[in-house]
């Protein structure tokens, strides 16, 4: 009897094969755990790498640079455009994608190529740890995965505390200069300025990275600004524009500030280390005394 109700289940097993759901809650139904993974976005890669599944992926996007273990993966294109025929020879059982860089459309081209698509989403600081636990059920890796998540989680949820206040001060995110381009709510970084004790001035818009007028700026006053550019030196351009704009709270008082680290923009798990060093360089901005401004073209600038 025992020996035919483990046949029994053995054989429902093979019918059922492997069935996980991803971050839109679509089920992935496959033969058996993957082998051979795609990662179309450096997040999603350094993600797989912290569930325990980095041996697993074959084919990674030009920019993924975490971990350092990522660098020996081959590349298939960015965002802009990836190479089908490369990632086909790369033979993939397959392919997680960020869906907050790709639309249904931009999918189809591996779905019509029958590429199985596990669709990875994160919007705030706490889906990291609930994405991590899930690939750690797509991978058959909980072991490594779920004590990796809870760490992600407790770091997110000290945060949080430490940082927690009443009142929060407006904080213009920009990141581009002419014109100005902020982000919405519905991204990582806006959660992370929340995590930190700050409202995104912006935060009820749902577009991605909207430009924003100066006018409209100005009417919303906010009490901070801060700049991510791509490098220091566009951080120091960036903030000394705004110096021209004297009647804006966030120039009257000094509280103009760049924050340069990638992480905070690959989604991965060293988003919430990126978060901690930005939570860590506003508080520092806030304790020093307000600073005054020189106009936009004083001399020394």
């Amino acid at each position: 009897m025992l020996c035919a109700l483990a046949l029994a289940s053995m054989s429902a097993a093979a019918a059922t094969g492997w069935q996980v759901h991803d971050d839109e809650g679509r089920l992935i139904s496959l033969p058996a755990s993957p082998q051979r993974i795609v990662s179309l976005s450096p997040g999603a890669t350094a993600m797989l790498f912290a569930a325990g599944g980095g041996a697993r992926v074959v084919g990674t996007p030009d920019f993924s640079v975490e971990p350092a273990a990522a660098a020996g993966i081959t590349r298939i294109g960015d965002s802009h455009g990836f190479d089908l025929e490369r990632i086909l020879a790369l033979h993939p059982d397959l392919v997680v994608a960020w869906t907050g860089a790709f639309s249904a459309a931009q999918l189809l081209p591996f779905e019509r190529a029958g590429l199985p698509v596990y669709r990875h989403r994160l919007v705030r600081l706490d889906d990291l740890p609930i994405a991590l636990r899930r690939l750690g059920a797509l991978l058959g890796t909980p072991a490594i995965a779920n004590p990796a998540a809870a760490a992600l989680g407790a770091r997110i949820a000290a945060l949080r505390a430490r940082y927690r206040r009443s009142e929060k001060p407006r904080l213009l995110l920009q990141v581009w200069d002419r014109p100005v381009y902020t982000l919405g709510g519905e991204q990582l970084i806006s959660d992370a300025i929340e995590a930190c004790g700050y409202r995104n001035l912006y935060g009820e818009l749902r577009d991605a990275a909207p430009a924003v007028s100066l006018e409209s700026i100005a009417a919303r006053d906010p009490d901070v600004i801060l700049a991510l550019p791509a490098d220091e030196r566009s951080g120091r351009e960036w903030l000394r524009q705004w110096r021209a704009y004297p009647g804006l709270s966030a120039v009257r008082h000094g509280r103009l500030y760049a924050f340069v680290d990638a992480r905070l923009s690959r989604l991965g798990p060293e988003a919430v280390t990126a978060t901690e060093a930005l939570c860590a360089q506003l508080a520092a901005g806030a304790t020093r005394a307000p600073a005054a401004i020189a106009p936009a073209g004083a001399a020394g600038n």
